[in-house]
């Protein structure tokens, strides 16, 4: 009973330390934010709005505003899971484990971001490709079809006014798409460079060069997306797997085993954490490897 009571106080403690980590970071973000206003808006437009979100501040508002910066920061998750673990383990190696995790997570993330980046690009590209069609055959000149499309799809991020300002004063329209084909997911860019070559050079019709090209990257789209599909069954079964280990562990908390103080305190528990640690690490890279490697056309 009296452990019971250590262990209840301990995590009373642990959970108002965070509180009051979280509470001290959100008011230097705030700060920070109010300094940022006091030097983009007048005195008096800075003093209302400190006022208003000092007082009048919805709880709506602070959950979107907390929501938002939880989004931004994923991977510093890992702490408070970390600090969870070393409060029921009473030692500090997840803790330790749990900083290891952050940079870890933190480039997991960042490549998923660039993943859904550069599909939603070549997304755009397909979509700067139809329009492009469709305003030719509505009657537009080239120059006046692609800076119409472009600025409806966005499919030229960066590279859009150098691309237009060549379609609208006789500029290498076509180095110019090359120059924007660059960009991570952007590659139809480089067909569309093509199409415009050849209907410049040899006075084939553009609109049908770019109906084809539309056609191949939507063929090529639905045929990743299937290969896609087919692979969410091997995906699953590698997140099960990785997620046996944990469900092991709580199954032994839930029987009164104590897995945690085992793996933590003892010789024995360091060693089996240590070589199953490094074990599932290297069958999660593996099973990544053989499945990405699927995915690859």
């Amino acid at each position: 009973m009296t452990g019971r009571a250590v262990l209840a106080q301990d995590s009373a403690q642990g959970a108002a330390v965070l509180c009051a980590v979280l509470a001290l970071w959100w008011a230097v973000e705030r700060r920070r934010g109010l300094g940022r206003a006091r030097a983009l808006l007048p005195a008096g437009a800075s003093g209302s709005r400190e006022v208003r979100s000092g007082a009048g501040a919805a709880w709506p508002e602070m959950a979107a505003r907390w929501w938002a910066v939880l989004r931004g920061r994923r991977a510093w998750l890992c702490l408070p899971a970390a600090g969870v673990l070393a409060l029921l383990g009473e030692s500090p190696v997840p803790l330790v484990l749990g900083a290891v995790a952050v940079p870890v997570v933190e480039r997991r993330l960042r490549a998923a971001g660039r993943r859904r980046e550069r599909e939603a690009r070549a997304e755009r590209v397909v979509a700067l490709c139809a329009a492009v069609v469709g305003e030719l055959r509505a009657g537009w000149q080239p120059a006046q079809a692609l800076a119409f499309a472009a600025r409806e799809t966005g499919a030229l991020d960066r590279e859009e006014a150098g691309v237009l300002a060549a379609a609208r004063f006789g500029g290498d329209v076509p180095e110019a798409l090359r120059r924007a084909a660059r960009q991570d997911g952007a590659d139809g860019l480089a067909g569309m460079a093509a199409c415009w070559q050849v209907a410049v050079d040899g006075g084939a019709g553009l609109a049908a060069g770019l109906d084809r090209l539309e056609a191949a990257l939507r063929d090529h789209r639905e045929q990743r997306e299937r290969l896609r599909a087919e692979l969410a069954g091997a995906w699953a079964t590698v997140v099960v797997l990785a997620l046996l280990p944990a469900a092991g562990l709580a199954l032994g908390a839930a029987l009164g085993a104590h897995p945690l103080r085992v793996l933590l305190h003892t010789p024995a528990g360091l060693g089996c954490l240590v070589v199953g640690g490094a074990l599932e690490t290297t069958g999660l890279w593996w099973a990544a490897r053989i499945v990405k490697g699927g995915e690859r056309p």
